[in-house]
């Protein structure tokens, strides 16, 4: 499937240009939070008050999206998506002893409030799924739409992520020993050898078509996911799913590595990029929005600019091996080195 338009609201300034000339934001301490765009002329003021910032994120990617294109299903993955107004909901139960409770935050606290906002804001009456797989739930929404676009439902859908930093489960992954502790920028995340990384968080957004048109970015080739590789079988499983494309290893011109500054689950990035991948560029991303479930989103919107023809930011280099223009591009992104995921984009 072919990307024909995209957009992006993350901790970078991605919602224009800015992020691809060079204008990097450097954040401090283990919280990236979204670097979020003026919504007045989107959103109209009585809405956006009652809006949660997931809800908020990925309307604002993703309306302005729907608005030049003719929609007919939207897809979105998310892990966490409107937890924040779950939480708030709940809390309020207890403080209000179940009485009077305002519908408001009931309404946004589930995952698919950003899909059904979309979708009433729009006025689009198709096929309409969020899907809630934790760091492989970007993965699988690619994947419904690749069957969509197979079975012929339609010819152009939305897919996208949305992810927001809440602070209740910021605490119990801080706890858990997600994060790293003491200071650190986003300029030393990934070189301070230490376990934990940063959370981050944000909404990516694609519009998709089954056939090649003029407007066609990049293509969306294929996607794989996993929940149970060992570290020995991961070669042979990117070899296999290279080959089963037409691909070898050699074939990929830049690999975007999912590498958080985590010690104890980088080895998979290094490992892999060292058996297959000497020969191509190397990316990395996280280092600009933080870890999250679904940050595979961003390197995809990252990926689908860099086939376009943009420069990939300095900060973003781990290893420049050729300077030619990527016609294939390999993302590998693994959650907490238990849930891997492969997309394989194409010009």
């Amino acid at each position: 499937m072919y990307i024909t338009d995209s957009a992006c609201i993350s901790p970078q300034r991605t919602f224009d240009n800015a992020f691809f000339e060079g204008d990097i934001k450097v954040h401090e301490g283990d919280r990236y939070i979204a670097v979020e765009p003026a919504y007045g002329q989107l959103i109209p003021a009585g809405l956006l008050r009652r809006m949660g910032k997931a809800v908020r994120m990925g309307v604002g990617a993703g309306l302005p999206l729907m608005q030049d294109a003719q929609i007919e299903g939207i897809v979105l993955g998310t892990a966490n998506g409107g937890l924040e107004d779950c939480l708030k909901f709940l809390n309020q139960i207890v403080d209000y002893d179940e009485g009077t409770l305002t519908p408001t935050n009931f309404v946004q606290s589930t995952p698919n409030a950003v899909a059904g906002n979309l979708a009433l804001m729009s006025k689009t009456t198709g096929y309409n799924t969020t899907h809630v797989h934790k760091g492989l739930a970007f993965e699988a929404a690619l994947l419904d739409t690749m069957l969509l676009l197979e079975e012929k439902r339609g010819k152009t859908f939305l897919v996208g992520s949305i992810e927001e930093i809440s602070d209740y489960n910021h605490n119990i992954d801080l706890l858990a020993g997600s994060f790293k502790t003491g200071y650190f920028t986003s300029e030393n995340l990934l070189t301070l050898d230490s376990p934990g990384s940063a959370n981050g968080e944000g909404s990516a957004m694609f519009v998709v078509d089954a056939e090649r048109t003029q407007n066609a970015v990049a293509q969306i080739r294929d996607v794989f996911q996993s929940n149970n590789l060992a570290e020995k079988e991961l070669a042979l499983v990117v070899n296999a799913f290279l080959q089963r494309n037409g691909l070898q290893a050699t074939d990929i011109d830049a690999v975007i590595m999912g590498i958080s500054g985590d010690n104890r689950t980088d080895h998979w990035y290094f490992n892999l990029q060292k058996a297959l991948f000497e020969g191509s560029n190397c990316y990395t991303y996280k280092n600009m929005v933080g870890d999250y479930p679904t940050a595979s989103a961003f390197a995809t919107w990252m990926g689908a600019h860099v086939i376009a023809g943009n420069r990939v930011p300095q900060a973003c280099v781990w290893a420049q091996k050729n300077t030619r223009t990527p016609k294939h591009i390999l993302i590998y992104n693994h959650y907490k080195a238990s849930q891997h995921g492969f997309i394989l984009l194409g010009s």
